[in-house]
């Protein structure tokens, strides 16, 4: 199973980007996806995630300003930022939960994508 992230960039604080990353392998099911992002010295945080239900959780720090959204058909998780600050410059990986195999040989996944930089300028 891979996850192939993309849509990072360098930009002023205001402005807004979307992150995509995109599952594809054996995946038999996914069930949480999310972002987190680390900056060099800190721990990786949670930015955001999403369950199969829809149901999302946001860390302190991006309520109100990031949305995080889902296609199951595509195995595809979004984060559309919006009023970045200079704050949330760090490299944004994506994760995901995946169940991996088929039905007769399934195998627990915590998957993790490449990291995409971020940069937020003031």
């Amino acid at each position: 199973v891979q996850l192939q992230a993309s849509g990072g960039g360098s930009l002023q604080a205001g402005g807004s980007l979307r992150l995509s990353c995109a599952a594809s392998g054996s995946i038999f099911r996914i069930d949480e996806m999310g972002w987190y992002r680390q900056t060099p010295g800190r721990q990786r945080e949670l930015v955001a995630d999403i369950s199969t239900d829809g149901s999302t959780k946001y860390g302190d720090s991006v309520k109100g300003r990031f949305t995080i959204s889902r296609d199951n058909a595509k195995n595809t998780v979004y984060l559309q930022m919006n009023s970045l600050k200079p704050e949330d410059t760090a490299v944004y990986y994506c994760n995901a939960k995946v169940l991996a195999g088929t039905i007769n040989s399934l195998q627990a996944l915590n998957a993790w994508g490449q990291g995409t930089q971020v940069t937020v300028s003031s």
